[in-house]
């Protein structure tokens, strides 16, 4: 009878602590429930205040001519050698090393 004494004695500790978490538990996930169902309210009234998407005739129109203007690229050269050969880094000399010009286009300062 000692021996089962003390075993229901270990256990009492257990089984207050499981109680309590069996009523802890319920409340935290209820807390969790009610936190999504918030956030999902939250997130519908900010979407219902948004704007809704233009319509087709309120697009902005497409314009008539080309809005890229293709520019130069003053460090390379768009000429390939006459007789079909690819130039080596001994052949091109002092091609690149140069200061490139100011662009007179943007003033500086």
């Amino acid at each position: 009878m000692d021996v089962l004494n003390a075993v229901n004695a270990a256990e009492a500790p257990l089984a207050a602590t499981a109680g309590a978490l069996g009523v802890v538990m319920p409340i935290v996930a209820l807390a969790v429930v009610a936190l999504l169902i918030g956030g999902f309210i939250l997130s519908k009234r900010k979407h219902d205040a948004e704007p809704p998407p233009p319509r087709p005739d309120e697009q902005p129109l497409r314009p008539e001519g080309r809005t890229h203007v293709e520019q130069h690229d003053p460090h390379s050269s768009d000429q390939f050698p006459a007789d079909g050969h690819a130039l080596s880094p001994y052949e091109l000399k002092d091609h690149g090393n140069g200061p490139l010009p100011p662009d007179e286009e943007r003033p500086r300062g």
